[in-house]
């Protein structure tokens, strides 16, 4: 697939059918979001992947306990074959520049986030280009997530992607409601 067909095809897919996923693709998936940017190359993103239903159901049994599901708007995502929560640690950055290369910034820019978004959407973009769907979403539930699998306090999740197969969606009510922003209104040459 082309990239500008990639572009074009990026949606937030909210509801997933219950089927599994070829591991060579989700190989794929993971390798492209490796390749992400790293400031400073600092490489303090770091993916935790839950690949099929056992899996996953662990992660929506922390995340959304039972009364928070049962009015969750979106339930076909529950069925997303393979979720890979996006963490970042902050303190690996901070560290990261202290080194003497580097010298200590301001860090008016979190680096930490900027490069854990990269990572998710390149995540994304090669779901699309496997002919998948992808959406990233919060973290929910981050104490019982830290829990249930472990993560530790350094490594803050930034949000999860999940990947599957689409199954037929309803676009969320912001998208129904707001138009795209023009080229024109986004746009700034040369000043604002």
């Amino acid at each position: 697939m082309e990239f500008t067909e990639i572009l074009q095809k990026r949606r937030m897919t909210r509801s997933f059918q219950d089927r599994s996923l070829d591991p060579a693709v989700v190989q794929g998936v993971l390798t492209a979001g490796l390749r992400a940017p790293s400031a400073g190359f600092t490489q303090a993103v770091d993916l935790l992947v839950l690949e099929g239903r056992e899996e996953t159901q662990r992660y929506w049994d922390a995340a959304l306990p039972g009364d928070v599901r049962r009015s969750f708007p979106w339930p076909g995502l529950l069925s997303a074959p393979l979720l890979v929560l996006v963490l970042s640690s902050e303190d690996s950055y901070r560290r990261r520049y202290d080194e003497p290369d580097k010298g200590a910034p301001s860090f008016d820019v979190p680096w930490w986030h900027v490069d854990a978004a990269f990572t998710a959407l390149l995540l994304q973009l090669a779901a699309i280009d496997a002919g998948l769907g992808a959406l990233f979403f919060q973290a929910h539930g981050v104490p019982a997530l830290r829990h249930t699998f472990a993560i530790p306090a350094t490594s803050s999740p930034v949000g999860t992607v999940a990947v599957g197969h689409p199954a037929p969606d309803r676009p969320s009510s912001s998208v129904a409601a707001r138009p795209r922003r023009g080229a024109d209104e986004i746009v700034h040459r040369g000043r604002w």
